[in-house]
């Protein structure tokens, strides 16, 4: 019952449960402050790591050049052989070169 009355206590006192003898608690600014917590702790454990994953793909496709190995979403690994605006040419074996979507790569590899 404490737990509810601190997390929340407009509905405590609805329930008669205020402690306070049935004084009116100003619980507005209570409600105000948990909900700007709530969207902190969203913000911090799914907004921002997100962004920064997404920062981090963009700056590899960005810096993709000649010679680098990569691998491809689809599970292709191959050597880039030419770098266009929105694909590089991949060559996956001998004499073997596809196009590919810049946003298809997943990675490089060493």
């Amino acid at each position: 019952m404490f737990l509810l009355m601190l997390l929340f206590p407009e509905v405590a006192h609805a329930m008669g449960t205020t402690g306070t003898g049935g004084a009116s608690q100003g619980g507005g600014t209570s409600m105000l402050l948990m909900l700007v917590a709530i969207f902190a702790i969203f913000y911090f454990l799914m907004i921002r790591p997100e962004s920064k994953r997404r920062k981090e793909r963009q700056q590899m496709i960005d810096s993709l050049k000649r010679h680098d190995k990569v691998v491809t979403v689809g599970g292709l690994h191959g050597e880039i052989q030419d770098v266009h605006e929105n694909h590089v040419v991949l060559k996956i074996a001998e004499n073997v070169k596809v196009d590919v979507a810049k946003s298809a790569i997943s990675g490089k590899r060493e």
